[in-house]
């Protein structure tokens, strides 16, 4: 016996909200028109909804089980003839009749008794724009180029020549769209291949693209990226991916940062790391030691008494722009402790006596 509520994942006392909130997430999980999807999956879940979506059909199955022939109410049968081991739908034949399934789950996912889009647009496309840390902390202006499919100058896109007349579209009969069978007794719905969804085709065709409105060609897109973008963010540029047939509408660009390496400067987050040299005598004297920043300023830093050299030396405000804020991360310095090439007999007597005083 097949446990239906086992496969919507709900419990024997979920409300008719729950089951219908189950079945919802599952059925746009295994669709077969997505990745992943399986027809065998979702048929075993839409079997399952159809029974316990129905009241006297759940209730004759909390009793008997998905045995159609159980007499288990007055008046026989509630099920009417319900077939438990085909696609859920019962009293007809499921080959007599042609069931739209983005009718049936637009009605769940926000689609329904809205018309459908079937003009096909063009592929949103990705790439990667690398930058150095200099331009990440002053922020840059970049174009990109990307290859891809761009609209026929030639026609402005609408893939007929100039002066030609629009015919009806033999394919689709001007509807625009091709109904196909699948999965029994389900049909989807999808754009002519001929006319790309618009229902029409020039009467003669473009010699550039071919009646296609679109070319092989390369998108120039100037992209402005404020100070202080991290490694791995993606910047969405809309309508610069590619061009779809006949003004069909233009995806979107998304280029990912890419942060080359520094020299001189390591990121952490919004703190920046460096490394200098400090002498001796400059530490015991606490004397300034300077350091230029990223942006070319000159910093100057003291190393106070008591400093662990092993812990980096912070200076607040001088780190990398906070995305999107005005204030700054820190920068953190490294201190190298730099040997003496020589000491001198005189310099060497001082801290002869030095090491017998009472420094720590």
């Amino acid at each position: 016996m097949k446990d239906y509520y086992k496969i919507l994942g709900v419990e024997r006392s979920a409300s008719e909200e729950e089951i219908k909130k189950a079945f919802r997430k599952l059925a746009h999980e295994h669709h077969p028109d997505k990745t992943g999807g399986e027809d065998a999956k979702f048929k075993e879940i839409n079997e399952a909804y159809q029974v316990l979506s129905d009241k006297r059909k759940r209730e004759h199955y909390d009793r008997f089980g998905t045995d159609p022939s159980a007499q288990g109410f007055p008046g026989g049968n509630p099920f009417g003839g319900f077939d438990f081991g085909g696609a859920g739908f019962g009293g007809f034949d499921p080959s007599s009749v042609n069931i739209d399934i983005e009718d049936i789950l637009g009605s769940f996912f926000g689609g329904g008794g809205q018309k459908r889009r079937t003009q096909r647009s063009g592929s949103d496309l990705q790439t990667v724009l690398q930058l150095t840390l200099e331009e990440v902390f002053s922020g840059v202006k970049k174009d990109v180029f990307v290859r891809t499919n761009i609209s026929c100058d030639k026609c402005g896109g609408s893939g007929a020549e100039s002066g030609s007349v629009l015919e009806v579209c033999d394919v689709c009969s001007g509807k625009g769209e091709i109904r196909e069978m699948f999965m029994g007794p389900f049909s989807r719905t999808r754009a002519c291949n001929k006319c790309h969804g618009f229902g029409k085709i020039p009467k003669k065709a473009c010699g550039k693209c071919s009646g296609n409105g679109i070319v092989s060609g390369e998108r120039k897109v100037t992209v402005e990226v404020a100070p202080g973008v991290q490694e791995g963010q993606v910047i969405q540029v809309k309508g610069a991916g590619e061009s779809g047939p006949r003004n069909g509408g233009t995806g979107d660009l998304f280029i990912a940062i890419q942060i080359k390496q520094n020299l001189h400067f390591r990121r952490s987050a919004d703190d920046l790391l460096v490394s200098a040299e400090v002498k001796i005598a400059d530490i015991i004297l606490e004397k300034k030691n300077h350091l230029t920043g990223i942006d070319g300023k000159k910093l100057e830093f003291v190393v106070p008494s008591n400093f662990n050299l092993r812990d980096p030396l912070k200076i607040s405000g001088e780190g990398m722009p906070r995305f999107g804020k005005r204030s700054r991360g820190d920068l953190l310095v490294n201190l190298v402790i730099k040997s003496p090439k020589k000491v001198s007999r005189k310099a060497r007597e001082v801290l002869e006596s030095l090491s017998d005083s009472d420094i720590d």
